[in-house]
């Protein structure tokens, strides 16, 4: 089994040198995400923004733009070219700030060269992003600091680190209480052998590091996160040969999770909860999720865990929220259910879109 520099090293050879654009990958990653709704024109209105040349070096395997931004700290995990970043810094606004991470220095030089022209594109009187030089796994010898962000993003990274728990460990740790890791990233169908780990370019498309979708339960857990929340999927098409044989009978997905850093001993009760309708871009409904869809004035019940997220979360202001006097034990069960955060079975139930992602068929 590589090392954690090893992998790194291969990384950023492939990322930063023999990659050249998106349409060098082999598989159908950097192009399939599925959501269960339309992007918002703001969404859609950033990502137009951006510069050319920013997206043309984009790696991403999603669309991690959650709701409600306006304002917040972002941190952008493996931040590459800085094509999100760009996005997030408009839809933060001039009040909020994006940092975007990355261990690749060509890719971080390429972003910085475009901090200006997206000021004056936005019409700000100052930058509200930066790029940083770093590792994901080491955000404090980056220089980020504890408990500073509002949101934590990353698009089709986590993947390409082979220590996925100090990743997703020091993100909890630069969140404020309350605040949300949302996250695109590669899963697998079954867990990757040592074997498919150690090739560097399986590694580099993300197929030899991506985590058994499973297994992110029980890693979010223990490292203090909520249960994740899956917002979006598609199946990946490997339309490489090569690689496809490799892979044998391992399927891959591109999925959105979310997870929210709760308080340290939040109330667990079941609560009634009814959407005010003054997130911006949904007045009439927000999905939270696959699984949770709050229309305006109508009362849902939720679990203990959603109440304390929503408690606790930049949404609050925007929820009613009746506490039950009972405790919620659901969280207690010796074998928890968790089909519906199974990425494959919402691919599925979205339909069959890889088709539309494949860029060539080998």
């Amino acid at each position: 089994m590589a090392t954690c520099d090893e992998v790194r090293e291969n990384v950023k050879k492939y990322y930063g040198s023999l990659l050249e654009s998106t349409g060098d990958l082999q598989t159908s990653a950097s192009s399939c995400s599925v959501s269960c709704r339309p992007l918002p024109k703001s969404v859609r209105d950033a990502l137009n923004l951006v510069h050319p040349e920013v997206t043309n070096k984009f790696f991403g395997c999603g669309l991690p733009f959650p709701a409600k931004l306006e304002g917040c700290r972002v941190l952008d995990l493996g931040s590459g070219s800085g094509r999100d970043s760009y996005a997030f810094s408009k839809l933060v606004g001039e009040s909020g700030h994006v940092t975007g991470i990355d261990m690749t220095e060509e890719l971080v030089t390429t972003s910085r060269q475009y901090i200006e022209y997206h000021q004056k594109t936005f019409g700000y009187k100052q930058p509200n992003v930066s790029f940083v030089l770093g590792y994901m796994e080491k955000l404090s010898e980056a220089g980020i600091q504890s408990d500073s962000f509002d949101v934590v993003l990353s698009n089709c990274v986590i993947c390409l680190c082979a220590d996925k728990r100090a990743v997703l460990q020091q993100a909890y740790n630069v969140l404020k209480e309350g605040g949300e890791l949302y996250f695109s990233d590669m899963y697998a169908s079954k867990v990757i052998p040592d074997h498919m780990k150690t090739d560097p370019r399986l590694w580099g498309e993300g197929m030899g590091g991506s985590l058994f979708w499973q297994d992110l339960i029980s890693l979010a857990h223990s490292v203090g996160f909520s249960t994740p929340y899956l917002v979006s999927s598609s199946r990946i098409v490997v339309y490489n040969n090569e690689l496809k044989a490799k892979a044998g009978d391992i399927n891959y997905a591109s999925s959105t999770y979310r997870m929210f850093k709760l308080p340290k001993s939040p109330v667990m009760s079941k609560a009634t909860v009814t959407y005010k309708g003054t997130v911006a871009d949904f007045p009439d409904q927000l999905d939270f999720d696959s699984s949770n869809c709050f229309k305006k004035d109508v009362a849902v019940e939720v679990n203990g865990e959603m109440a304390a997220i929503l408690q606790s979360s930049r949404f609050s202001p925007d929820f009613d929220i009746q506490l039950s006097d009972k405790p919620d034990k659901s969280g207690s069960e010796s074998t928890p259910q968790y089909c519906h955060l199974n990425p494959f079975l919402l691919a599925d139930k979205l339909g069959s879109s890889v088709k539309q992602c494949s860029k060539i068929s080998k």
